[in-house]
């Protein structure tokens, strides 16, 4: 119903952005990725999707295409529903979901939220196909190594235990990517960067 909506972002809310169109306030649910690179009073386009329940409509919207691209097919896994793939996309960037499904790394996408190992394995199963196609990863290239997921993941956890955000830490992780790091090192180079 709704593809997009333009506007002014009113409010900024952990997993909520308030945009006003036409002197209206639409409340539209989101994920902490999507939420962190919009700014409060700035004029902005969020890609919605309408969620229609019998007892609720709730609008979600995301700041880029690729991600309610992404948020509809994890809606296309059975018992995934729009809480559930919020959850996960506040967790994981599309790239970074992407190199998991394509590793089969159902450990780390079972720390998203609401998700458990089975949910995680149908994720995986259902869209490993699809995200093929999905182009995040180039042809030449094979997908993340089971080992260099796993050390990111473990980055990720010691900076989360240090007191920064999951989205903190996978933003630290991102600018200071190095091939064949140790996980000491990768959150040795994180931290400098967050504290820069």
């Amino acid at each position: 119903m709704f593809e997009y909506m333009k506007g002014i972002a009113a409010e900024i809310l952990l997993d909520k952005i308030i945009i006003e169109v036409n002197g209206i306030g639409y409340r539209i649910n989101s994920s902490l990725n999507s939420t962190a690179e919009v700014k409060k009073g700035e004029a902005i386009t969020v890609y919605t999707y309408l969620a229609v329940k019998e007892d609720e409509v709730s609008l979600y919207g995301f700041a880029s295409r690729e991600e309610l691209m992404f948020f509809k097919q994890l809606l296309s896994v059975s018992k995934v529903g729009p809480k559930v793939a919020t959850a996960i996309l506040s967790t994981y960037s599309p790239k970074k979901l992407s190199a998991l499904i394509l590793s089969s790394d159902f450990t780390a996408i079972s720390k998203a939220p609401g998700v458990g190992k089975k949910t995680a394995e149908r994720i995986v199963l259902e869209l490993k196909d699809k995200v093929e196609g999905f182009g995040y990863i180039d042809e030449n290239q094979n997908p993340l190594s089971e080992s260099v997921v796993n050390t990111n993941h473990e980055a990720i956890e010691a900076l989360i235990s240090l007191g920064y955000t999951r989205l903190e830490a996978e933003k630290a992780l991102n600018a200071v990517a190095e091939e064949n790091a140790s996980t000491e090192t990768l959150i040795k180079k994180a931290l400098r960067w967050l504290v820069k």
